[in-house]
Formats: structure tokens, sequence, C-alpha cells
């Protein structure tokens, strides 16, 4: 097709730009706008202990002592708040939005929504947040609470959690965090199984608490976040007695000092951390107040350049995910201010935001945010969408811009004229402000990376850890614009490879060790609540007394000390002709693919080949629906149509292919699913991690067909 005079125009100008902006390069002030990322890159950042193979990695910069504490003297996450409100007693610690109005949007397919239109955060002062938590503190040991004696926090991310924990750090209460997503039968389990006598949700739980009350056998009181309706609190038998939040603080400070207070000490337990578990029951993690102090102090300090009481981060991972705990409390141990949100409130976008109206990121506009990967690869999907509608020169621009960036980034330097001019607002959809992101959870495509380094002008690193190791593994620095790589050990730990030879992966491969990756260190915990057989498996003492975790993924040690993970032992597949399947790897491909909201991939040792079950994104399959006259009334029709499989399919043997996977690895057969993978269906976990199991007993009948 032949181009326009205007676009041909507009292409020659383009080519002058870049022209003059590659002779731009040369010039000092332009230089020094970036980093020299060839340099920078053959820096050694970590290091093995000794020349014996296997030998541990440590941070170079920490290399003689692994780091227990941000500041001397400090032993416990009591210890650390509290030189906080010394500190900055006066400036901002925790917001709040404030929700002016609800409306109800219907849709065109009848179902009503409900759209907030909020108003500006609402600021509790370090010193505010301090005194309420004494109060709480002092108003549960009133009512009975014990030092030592467990406490369940049952609720999402808010101010009111983070002042509940602190709270509970100060008093010897450990905190058991349960995932407000989880099933009855997991959440029953973990009130029951940590015997505790008091629970702290959140009003809107309490239906769901109420569904289990008959199960909870030593439960005595519940403290509620909020306002409750008379009538949810009728539903709770007698023997379990219900208080607001306001009202046990306001019990508190009645009490003023005259309650005696337990001082924790290092070794003592300040959470039982119960992950949302890809398979079976969640287990409870032990996690003491010097595992959360260490892994604090360490993944804060991955924060280029450092925190400080002028960062603002905007909270809306779960807190009951270890990422969100160590990161909240990273930031509160340097006096930084934390506003909270949800993922439903996130941006101007987001669904229960009314249209017209400012999402939670604009109005905060946060310095710092952590993300996992599916919520990044959502935003540069939506990015790219946009893009894609609009005017034809605009996709070339855009297409010139990113390509001619991307190319500065590789080279280790900047744009900031497109910044400025161009990205600047793009930027602006996070707020505007964010100098860095972390990435954690799962792992994070190259492309993502990328995007969201090109489109919104922040480095975007990558972390690895797991709630065994309080989160706490390897860290990116943000010079390091590699991709795929999860980056050296932190500070507070080491990192060492043990062999598997039954994958396959040995640390005398070449040219890179490869390995099971074990953690050491002084942030790895205690291991699983009242399951020793399952710790006495996964965790194991040296002689010099460290311990140690076997996470169970497959890693290699690159020449300058950074870290990739290539495998996991639990989901790798061996196939009847003899290759390994690795289903997350394949998975991370697949889900660049257009049509692709969630990819799960199985892999049967009976059978030579995979298959895969795909949540389609619906605006895509319609406009291919379209395409091949498919009519798009039946949802349903639409997603077993022979035709439209086929396509999708198609796409998918395309991206796996541009990911260079093996033949035996792309998918043969694939069915697209009516439902949305959520944690309320009990398909993936809170982190947004696929529980295989549930899946593959939920789709058992499709999978059977797939293979027949």
């Amino acid at each position: 097709m032949e181009r326009s005079l205007v676009e041909n125009v507009f292409l020659f100008t383009l080519n002058v730009a870049g022209w003059l902006w590659g002779v731009m390069s040369f010039v000092p002030w332009y230089y020094m706008s970036g980093r020299s990322g060839q340099i920078r890159r053959q820096k050694i950042q970590a290091r093995p202990t000794s020349l014996v193979p296997g030998a541990p990695y440590r941070d170079v910069e920490h290399f003689d002592a692994l780091v227990t504490t941000l500041y001397k003297g400090i032993t416990t996450m009591d210890q650390l708040f509290r030189r906080s409100v010394q500190l900055y007693a006066f400036r901002k610690c925790l917001g709040t939005r404030e929700t002016l109005s609800i409306e109800e949007e219907t849709q065109p397919n009848g179902r009503v929504f409900k759209k907030e239109i909020r108003g500006e955060y609402n600021w509790l002062t370090y010193a505010e947040v301090d005194s309420r938590a004494r109060n709480l503190g002092n108003g549960l040991i009133t009512l009975g609470q014990q030092p030592r004696q467990n406490i369940v926090v049952f609720a999402e991310t808010q101010a009111d959690w983070m002042v509940s924990a602190l709270s509970c750090f100060g008093f010897g209460f450990p905190v058991v965090t349960i995932y407000a997503t989880l099933g009855d039968e997991a959440v029953a389990h973990g009130i029951n199984e940590t015997e505790v006598n008091f629970v702290i949700t959140d009003s809107v739980l309490l239906p769901k608490l109420a569904a289990v009350s008959g199960q909870l056998t030593q439960l005595q009181h519940i403290i509620y976040m909020g306002n409750a309706k008379k009538s949810v609190l009728m539903n709770f038998p007698s023997s379990i007695k219900l208080h607001s939040m306001v009202e046990v603080e306001e019990l508190g400070s009645r009490q003023g000092n005259a309650q005696s207070r337990y001082v924790p000490h290092p070794e003592d337990t300040a959470v039982i951390m119960y992950t949302s578990g890809s398979t079976g029951l969640p287990k409870g993690v032990i996690i003491s107040h010097a595992n959360l102090l260490a892994a604090t102090a360490a993944m804060g300090a991955r924060v280029e350049p450092s925190i400080t009481e002028k960062d603002v981060y905007v909270g809306y991972l779960p807190l009951a995910h270890v990422l969100e705990l160590v990161a909240e409390n990273a930031l509160l141990a340097h006096g930084a201010c934390i506003g909270y949100s949800s993922p439903l409130t996130l941006s101007d976008q987001s669904s229960k935001i009314k249209k017209g109206s400012k999402g939670d990121l604009t109005v905060l506009r946060p310095t710092l945010m952590a993300a996992v990967p599916v919520i990044m690869d959502r935003i540069r999907q939506n990015v790219m969408e946009k893009v894609k509608d609009g005017p034809r020169l605009l996709q070339l621009f855009f297409t010139f811009a990113y390509n001619y960036k991307l190319q500065q980034i590789k080279r280790g330097y900047d744009a900031p004229l497109l910044n400025r001019f161009i990205f600047a607002k793009l930027r602006k959809l996070l707020g505007g402000r964010v100098r860095q992101m972390l990435s954690g959870g799962a792992p994070l495509s190259s492309d993502t990376q990328y995007f969201m380094n090109v489109c919104f002008c922040c480095p975007v690193g990558q972390g690895y850890g797991l709630t065994e190791t309080c989160g706490g593994g390897t860290i990116c620095h943000t010079w390091d614009r590699t991709t795929g790589r999860v980056g050296p050990p932190i500070a507070s730990c080491e990192v060492k490879l043990v062999s598997w030879e039954e994958g396959g992966y040995t640390i005398r491969d070449k040219p890179f060790a490869r390995g099971e990756i074990v953690i050491g260190g002084s942030n790895v915990t205690l291991g699983y609540y009242k399951n020793p057989q399952k710790t006495q498996e996964d965790f194991e003492v040296d002689r010099n007394g460290q311990r140690w975790f076997h996470t169970g993924d497959i890693g290699e040690f690159h020449d300058d000390g950074c870290l990739k993970i290539i495998d996991r032992k639990k989901d790798l597949v061996k196939l009847q002709s003899g290759e390994y399947v690795s289903l997350g790897k394949v998975e991370a491909a697949l889900a660049q693919c257009q049509y692709v909201e969630n990819v799960c991939v199985f892999a049967d040792s009976l059978k030579t080949f995979c298959v895969c079950l795909v949540v389609p994104r619906p605006k895509q399959l319609k406009q291919l629906a379209d395409s091949l006259q498919v009519p798009t009334d039946d949802w349903s029709a639409v997603c077993s149509n022979k035709a439209i499989r086929e396509a999708v399919l198609k796409d998918i043997r395309i991206v796996g292919n541009s990911a260079k996977l093996e033949k035996f690895e792309i998918p043969q057969r694939m069915s697209l699913v009516l439902e949305q993978w959520t944690p309320e269906s009990e398909l993936v976990t809170a982190a947004l991690k696929l529980k295989r199991k549930n899946i593959t007993s939920f789709y058992q009948d499709t999978l059977r067909t797939l293979y027949n």
C-alpha cells in the first residue's frame, strides 16, 4: 500500500530527527544523562566465598559479614519503628483516601458495577500511628490477649492492617497473616491451627468469618475495622464476642501505661505467614523479629538512591504477602510515607473508579512502588492497545520513539528529550514521579521489563525470594539494565547452587554452574508451623549454626555474580520421548500472546506433546471473531469456535518460536476457557500464581479431551 504525502513527509522528519539525536549521543552533557551499561555490566556484583565449586555467593559490598540490622543496636521490629517515631514524629506516615460517593453503573450486558468518586488522602503522622498501636495493644491485653500468644490479622491491605501489625510487634503478639482471598477451608485451617483467641479483621470480611464460625473451636474475640451492620454481627455464635477496633483502642487509652508490657526479643516469633499455597492447604511460615529485621535492612538497601523521608510509596499488594510487608516496613524505617490503594482503584482507568475522576496513583503521585509481573503485563498490553487504536501517524511516531530509546537503554544511555516530550504523558499514568519499581513473585519477561523502563522512565528491577526466606534472596541493582536476571544476593544472605543430577543441572556445567538454589543467612525463617517433617525436608542448619533453605528453583550464576532462574523442580515434566518441559518457562513466554490473559500449560509424561488452557482477553478475541465473521453474541460459542481456536493456537506457536522455545515445548493443542482465574475462584493464589492442582481438577474433562 502506497504511503500518502503526509506520511512520507512525517517519516522524513523522523529520519532527520533520528540522525540529529544520533549526533547528540556524542555531546558530553547528553552522554552524562545516562550511565554506561557496558562498563556497569562488567562490574562484579557478587562473588563466591571460595574457589570450590558450589561455594556460596555473597554481595561484594558486604562480603565479610552478612547484614542483620539496619541500625546498630536495633534488634526487633518494635525498636525499628520506635526509632522512626522519635525521628519523624510529625511527618506523614499512613494515608487513606476518602471515598466521596459510590454510584451504580449499568454495563451494556446488563451487569451493574459500583463506581467510586474519591477525594484526597487523609494522613496519620508517625506519632498518631504509634499512639493508636499502643492503645490497641493495651486494649487487647485488657480483653485477655497474652504476650507470645498468636493473633490473626485477616484483612485487605489498609492503614489499620499496618497499625495492627505494629501494635502486635510492640506487645509481643505473633501476627498470623491469612490472605483475604483464601477459601473458607483455608481460613478455618489457619485460625484453628494457630489456636488463636483473637482475630482482627475487616468489617467486609465478617460474613466470610461468620460462614466458618462454627468450625472455629477456640476463637473468643473478633475485632473488626470500620463499621459493621447489626444484621452481620448477629450471625456469630454467642461464644464469640465482637468489638470494633475503635472501641478496643478507646479501652486501651483509658488504661494508659498501667498495663505491664512484654519486651520482644530478636528470636521471638514476629509473624506466622500462611502462604497462599499452589497445592493443598496453606503452610504457616514462622518468621522471627531477627528474620524480618534482616530482610528489611537488606532489601531496603537495594533501593538506589537510598530511601528518604521524602519518598512516597503506594501500598496495594496484599500485606499478608511477605514482599509487601517487608517493603512497607523498609519505608517506615526511613521515615517515608505510605498511601494505601487497591488494584481496583489504582489508576484512572481502574474498574471501581468513576469515569472522569482520578485514580489513587494520580492523587498520591508515589515515588516508589512494587508490582507483580501480571500487573505490569496488563499495563503494557493496555498501553499498546491505545497506541494501536490511535491514528497511524501516532503509531509510527511511538514506534520510532520507543525503538530509539530502547537502543539507548541497551547501550547504557537515556533519552531525556523523548522522556520530557513523549513519555512524560505515559509516566503520568503512574503519577509522574515513580523513580523505581520492584518486580517480584514470578518471572518478569524481558519485553515487559524493557517496556516499563522505556515508557515510564524508571528502572524496573527484578527480585527473587520466598516466604521461607522472608522475601529476601536477590535483587537487581537499578543501574543494571540487563533483563531476565534477578540480580546478586542481598546483604543479609548468601546463595549457593546444589547439583540436581536427575534434572541434568550440575555445579560443573559450562559456561555457568547450574543447580538448585539454596539460600542461607539471617533472613532464612525458622520453618513451618506445626510441621516438623516438612521443615526437616526443606531447611537445614550447618555446623556454624547458619540456616539454609532449599528453594526447589533451578538457577545459574553469571560471571558478574548475578543469578538467573532457569527452571523449577516441581514445574519440570518429562515427556514420553524423554524431553523435559519447564511449564513455568513456557507459560512466561506465551503470556506475551495478544489473545492471552492467562495461560496454564500441561504436559502428560505418557504423551509426546503438551497442551494448554487459555483465559482469553475479551476485547482482542472479539476483534478476532469479527475478522473471521464469527458472531460474538454468545461468548461460549466464541471460545469453542474451531476457526478462532486455530487462530489463537497459530499465534501461540508464533510467540513460542520467537521466544526460541523448542518444538516439544510449544503446546500442540489448546482450549479457551470461559472463567476468569481469580483468588476467589481458588484457581490462582493471592499473588496470582497458578494453583496447578486446582486447575487440573477443575478442567480434568477438558484436559482429557485435549489429549484424546
